[in-house]
């Protein structure tokens, strides 16, 4: 199973609650205040990691919640620390907050990590209050709570390359040639119903990542068609590879079908307009292909290949221009520097600045006497004596 969008709730350890205690030893009248502090809780952290592909793994995984730190002891005893939680996800995963809507973090290489919830302060023992004055100190301090935030998590596949045309082009197929994914092939629309990544070699050292995006129909700016679902995995590539169908089952234009995927990428973001295109006619074993290319070409001035995902029909130099193209991209054909990881202009707005303590009602520096452990006390007894 394929996912690429979860909403999830994190929960930050609490920390442990101070403790009140005085030293009590032989021949040691006076031994004065011995309680420890508490430890603070565990951390919610998102993790980016080659080593899963998708967020299937997260969607039976609603609640994710930190251990919380135990509480101190005497003789100046110190409480553990709670264990952090680590939800790992693929690179490309963005975490935004659901709640108010603003990104928190773009997770886009490996090793990219976040708190999402922090774990509580565990609480001062009664021996940090002791003063001159104030030698037998009662006061201690409980644990503050951790923080719970709900996020979502949106996955946006990161690849070199993005094949993109309208259903039934040949997409899948293509993919399937040239790497060694194995994407389901049928001979009616729409069969592709989430991406497909692949590496793709190009002799025994270059490589690249290719994406097989669903098929898009009219409309799919604005959700048809889940074009929403789709669209967004477009954004992380930095090479769009066009591919129309010479003889389209419903009779269209080939033209006009080019045209109808343009038009929806500019709706969608603009800025998809500027990325690297190669456009190619696929099923080049077709009687249609050869005046389909020609028509292009005339049509829109620019150079169109054909090529046959089933006869093998050019598929070599289409992956030498791809590689031709990155390297443009990157403005030297060193493949040792990283990729740029593309990310769309309303992504970038940075959270609040103060987005981690926003769900902390409780104080941080409330305090509690004896007194107050008192009342607590007969409050409990009351309700056993009902």
């Amino acid at each position: 199973m394929f996912a690429d969008r979860v909403e999830i709730y994190c929960f930050g350890g609490d920390g442990g609650n101070g403790c009140m205690s005085f030293r009590r030893e032989a021949h040691v009248p006076r031994g004065g205040p011995d309680g420890g502090d508490g430890g603070d809780g565990g951390h919610v952290i998102v993790r980016a990691s080659h080593d899963v592909g998708s967020l299937a793994h997260i969607v039976g995984h609603k609640h994710w919640r930190a251990e919380r730190g135990t509480h101190g002891q005497g003789a100046l005893r110190t409480g553990r620390r709670g264990q952090d939680i680590v939800i790992q996800v693929p690179p490309g995963t963005i975490v935004r907050n659901t709640m108010k809507g603003y990104v928190i973090r773009d997770l886009s290489r490996d090793g990219d990590e976040i708190i999402v919830a922090r774990g509580g302060k565990g609480g001062k023992g009664n021996k940090r209050f002791a003063t001159s004055t104030n030698q037998a100190p009662r006061e201690f301090e409980r644990g503050t709570p951790g923080v719970t935030r709900t996020i979502t998590l949106e996955l946006k596949l990161i690849a070199d390359v993005g094949l993109v045309g309208k259903p039934n082009a040949g997409k899948s197929t293509l993919l399937s040639r040239l790497s060694r994914a194995t994407p389901e092939i049928a001979d009616y629309p729409f069969t592709t119903k989430y991406p497909n990544l692949g590496i793709v070699h190009v002799g025994y050292d270059r490589q690249f990542v290719m994406a097989d995006i669903p098929g898009l129909i009219e409309g799919a700016h604005s959700g048809h068609g889940l074009g929403h679902e789709f669209l967004r995995h477009v954004e992380r590539t930095r090479v769009l590879v066009h591919l129309v169908e010479p003889a389209p089952m419903d009779q269209t234009n080939p033209v006009d079908n080019y045209r109808q995927i343009r038009e929806e990428l500019r709706l969608y973001d603009a800025t998809l307009l500027d990325r690297p295109e190669l456009l190619v006619v696929t099923k080049a074993e077709l009687p249609d292909a050869v005046a389909a290319v020609e028509l292009l070409e005339e049509e829109l001035g620019r150079p169109v290949m054909s090529i046959s995902a089933v006869t093998g029909q050019n598929l070599p130099q289409l992956s030498e221009n791809i590689l031709a193209a990155l390297a443009d991209l990157n403005g030297e054909t060193d493949e040792e520097s990283p990729p740029t990881i593309l990310t769309p202009e309303r992504d970038r707005t940075p959270p609040p600045e103060n987005w981690e303590e926003e769900s902390d009602d409780v104080p941080r520096d409330q305090h509690y006497d004896a007194d107050d452990v008192a009342s607590w006390s007969e409050m409990l007894d009351g309700e056993d004596d009902d």
